[in-house]
């Protein structure tokens, strides 16, 4: 895509909240937690994917077009915040998904319905294959007549990743004595963004740091390569499986502070943060933002995570003591 300005989705900044009694689980003062709240965008339900479409679609709008296609699994919030970001604009969406209709109703495919986008199931598909569908996709498109830009997987190039270069200048003005903030990754756009940021890897690339790297050297001309911190150990069964950790973790954040995670995302990235404070590596005296990059639909479309906390439900008495 041609570069070009960004075409706006959202008001700037987001908020940045203390997390108090997080970071005393953590073992971390009350001063030193805090939480960018990247879930409290307007657009869509929320997320990080918006900062991205900012430069994905205002590209897209440079080069003519008047429909939006891109790819990912049937519960991205990436293909949710696009079908949003085309509502708001007035621009046709096609999602190209791997799968068949009808395996799930749930979390983002419900939102994706009610803005409007339509959805190519491309069957029983690897990545290659649903790139490749993608494309016969806007081939298709275009053959009808219409002007289709293709959004990459996750909105993740050097285009998107702009967005996130732009939210890191715009925490250090909100909090300049930032010591680190940890995001999760997933295509990698939002870490090639921050760049200093540790990383938590989600499992939905073979290989993230290469990614990220691609990515951010293309957007700064320089290799960053050495300069990357992304922690692998969250990673569990793969991307999308519920882990102990992040269970774990999605109860720490609502018990401690009443804000929702997802299962697949924000919940691992917390689930890093806690292992790297119980190695030592987050320590007391240091500020750290957790960076919420939303998905809240998202946990209502994972089984494993639904079963799990419909299951743990307490059931009150009037007999039972406090409850703390």
């Amino acid at each position: 895509m041609p570069a070009a300005p960004p075409t706006s989705l959202a008001g700037w900044p987001t908020p940045l909240e203390k997390a108090p009694r997080l970071a005393a689980a953590l073992g971390l003062r009350e001063d030193d937690l805090w939480i960018k709240r990247d879930d409290l965008i307007g657009l869509g339900g929320g997320g990080n994917k918006v900062r991205k479409l900012e430069y994905t679609v205002g590209a897209a709008l440079a080069a003519g077009a008047d429909t939006l296609v891109t790819v990912g699994a049937p519960q991205s919030n990436h293909a949710r915040l696009t079908a949003a970001a085309g509502a708001r604009l007035g621009l046709d969406v096609v999602l190209v998904f791997p799968g068949r209709p009808g395996a799930s109703r749930s979390g983002n495919l419900v939102l994706d319905a009610l803005f409007g986008a339509r959805v190519h199931w491309a069957g029983d598909v690897d990545l290659a294959g649903l790139a490749a569908t993608a494309e016969e996709t806007v081939a298709a498109l275009r053959r009808r007549g219409a002007r289709p830009e293709l959004i990459p997987f996750g909105g993740s190039n050097a285009v998107g990743a702009r967005g996130y270069e732009q939210a890191g200048r715009e925490l250090l003005a909100q909090v300049p004595s930032v010591d680190l903030a940890v995001v999760a990754v997933g295509s990698g756009g939002t870490m090639a963004g921050l760049v200093a940021a540790l990383g938590v890897d989600t499992g939905a690339m073979e290989e993230p740091a290469a990614a990220v790297a691609a990515m951010a050297g293309e957007l700064t001309g320089s290799d960053v390569r050495d300069r990357l911190r992304i922690r692998s150990d969250q990673v569990g069964a793969g991307y999308g499986r519920l882990t102990a950790s992040t269970a774990a973790a999605l109860r720490l954040a609502a018990r401690t502070e009443g804000i929702v995670l997802d299962p697949v995302y924000t919940g691992r990235a917390l689930a890093g943060l806690l292992a790297a404070a119980e190695e030592g590596t987050v320590a007391p005296g240091r500020t750290t933002v957790f960076w919420h990059t939303g998905g809240l639909p998202g946990l209502f479309g994972h089984a494993e995570a639904v079963g799990l906390l419909d299951g743990s439900l307490p059931v009150f008495a009037p007999e039972d003591g406090p409850a703390h």
